[in-house]
């Protein structure tokens, strides 16, 4: 990890949205989360990133320059944002060149004048290196993965960090647009949809645009050499696929479900929040793990399957247009994308969600901790957070009744669109809509910490 280079330099200009009269303060380096107390910053709230990116897959080198559009929630005489990594080579505030210091994955930039409360201001940080894999509290790598033949860039829960400067938490959604060059031969996609695409001195740069509001941890750059497809649903939303090369042909089949998918989760969960669909498939080994980037979702060959195809695109619905507001609401993102899988296997199998409550019941595993409450950061993708999240919908099922269920299911995707939701969020909400006291199903499936004498 290099040092930051710090720089203050003279400028006889304010910034524009500064005034020389604000007393500021500094904004939080970190938003309290209960398991990532220091991702995140205080302060400030991003609007929109634009990231312009060279990467050579031969070096690993990557060359970056971040915009980031901010409205400030304080008057600023500093603010933070994360960066793991990488060496930045200058920022500056609304024009003005700032002074930063770096103290392990928080960058401190102290613009030339305070920031006003309220006011809008552009920072651009310039920044390049080999960016790396994180290694999470579970033993995962996320971040920037050096791929058989390119790169990926996974971010949950903070491995966008590895890649870009920012405000992590997913707290602070933000638009994008996201400009990559790369050799010719390669292919960069990233969330959204491409606006421009230009070929020049054996070098091919393409810019992808997402307009609805997105979570750092949802941002991906995957950068192979992919076949690239483009089509559109019935109802005319682009669905964009890639595919490492050796998994082409293995990976079509399934790959032509995805309308039909999108079709049938639309009618349980509501109308698809996104302005494109797809999925990225990448050879055996280049991730451990399929993820649910937002529009489109991730997976290594060996896990694309049917099952994590329904799971990943209903987490485009809870998780990625329904965010969490912390960490801790974790269960909210996993239980709702296990209990489509159970719907799947309802609707497409035969097997009664009722079966597959009774199943995860049974498993030992399931019952470690509470879903609402996991023990430590290390613990907020294990199976009780995944398998207790859906038994806890389940019992809400049997609670209210199917029509009242499903209605929920459409509602909760609807009432928080784009946004983010907290547990207490969501019990709230459907005692409202239900008329129903379910504290004692909350206090012994969300909360309890023992088994129950009966699924």
């Amino acid at each position: 990890m290099t040092a930051v280079a710090s720089a203050s330099l003279a400028a006889v200009l304010l910034a524009a949205g500064c005034t020389g009269g604000v007393s500021g303060t500094p904004g939080a380096a970190g938003l309290r989360d209960p398991y990532f107390p220091r991702l995140g910053n205080g302060g400030y709230d991003v609007r929109h990133y634009a990231l312009t990116l060279a990467y050579d897959p031969a070096t690993g080198r990557l060359d970056g320059t971040a915009e980031i559009t901010a409205r400030a929630t304080q008057g600023l005489s500093a603010f933070n944002l994360d960066l793991a990594g990488l060496t930045v080579h200058s920022a500056t505030v609304d024009g003005d060149p700032a002074s930063v210091r770096r103290a392990g994955h928080e960058l401190t930039l102290r613009p030339r004048a305070d920031i006003d409360d309220g006011a809008t201001f552009r920072t651009v940080v310039r920044y390049s290196g080999t960016p790396r894999a994180i290694t999470d509290p579970d033993g995962s790598e996320e971040g920037w993965l050096r791929t058989a033949d390119g790169a990926v860039a996974l971010g949950e829960p903070a491995g966008s960090t590895a890649w870009f400067p920012g405000n992590h938490h997913p707290s602070d959604k933000a638009t994008y647009d996201i400009t990559v060059t790369v050799p010719d031969g390669y292919r960069a996609l990233a969330n959204g949809l491409p606006s421009a695409t230009a070929t020049k001195d054996g070098r091919t740069t393409a810019t992808w645009r997402t307009t609805e509001p997105m979570a750092g941890y949802l941002a991906t750059l995957a950068i192979g050499q992919y076949d690239v497809t483009t089509t559109r649903t019935p109802s005319g939303l682009p669905v964009i696929t890639a595919t490492d090369r050796t998994v082409t042909r293995a990976s079509a089949a399934l790959l032509a479900r995805l309308p039909e998918l999108l079709a049938w989760q639309t009618e349980i969960f509501g109308p698809y929040p996104f302005s494109s669909a797809g999925a990225i498939v990448e050879r055996a080994g280049d991730s451990g793990y399929a993820l649910e980037t937002q529009t489109r979702p991730v997976f290594p060959y060996d896990q694309f399957t049917v099952e994590i195809l329904v799971h990943e695109l209903a987490h485009q619905w809870y998780g990625n247009s329904v965010s969490p507001k912390s960490w801790r609401d974790m269960w909210l993102n996993e239980g709702f994308a296990q209990y489509a899988e159970w719907l799947y296997a309802e609707d497409f199998e035969g097997t009664p969600a009722l079966q597959s409550h009774e199943a995860a019941f049974a498993h030992p595993a399931n019952w470690a901790f509470a879903p609402a409450e996991p023990p430590s950061a290390a613990d907020i993708s294990e199976p009780p957070v995944y398998y207790r999240g859906a038994m806890v919908l389940h019992k809400i099922r049997q609670a209210v009744g199917d029509d009242a269920f499903f209605a929920l299911l459409k509602g909760w995707a609807a009432e928080h669109r784009h946004g983010n939701a907290s547990t207490e969020d969501f019990t709230a909400y459907v005692e409202e809509e239900t008329g129903e006291d379910l504290t004692e199903l909350w206090d012994t499936w969300l909360y309890g910490e023992g088994k129950p004498e009966a699924p």
